[in-house]
């Protein structure tokens, strides 16, 4: 199955690090949108971390969830990695809408232990 996708990729313009980013502006002909989502990490091991960065994109005005992925901050000598799937939409009186999204961090650190993590998303972002 084809899904017409559209977007433009930015070079980082960095020449001793040469990277691109992708932004999807469309998918299967809807806009798409992104949120933000943060939050501080359960204490596990004397220890919490915390994390910040934006949901993957999803297609506007339809069902949808949206993935996400970040690293948190480097504590007591090591990160976590963060991955999972937001749940669905959630009206915001105001308008626009958000997601609720939780899991477990992976493993690591000199005492091998994962982090619980959760929360709400931030309002739509186009």
């Amino acid at each position: 199955m084809k899904i017409p996708v559209t977007g433009f990729v930015m070079d980082s313009g960095d020449d001793d690090h040469h990277s691109h980013r992708l932004y999807i502006t469309s998918w299967d002909g809807r806009p798409v949108h992104v949120h933000p989502f943060s939050g501080v990490t359960s204490i596990s091991d004397g220890h919490s971390h915390q994390y910040a960065s934006w949901t993957a994109p999803a297609p506007s005005g339809v069902p949808h969830v949206h993935d996400y992925q970040v690293t948190t901050s480097f504590d007591f000598g090591h990160t976590h990695h963060i991955q999972g799937t937001t749940g669905p939409a959630v009206p915001l009186l105001g308008g626009g809408h958000y997601h609720l999204f939780e899991g477990f961090t992976t493993i690591n650190g000199r005492h091998p232990h994962s982090h619980a993590y959760g929360g709400r998303t931030g309002n739509e972002a186009g």
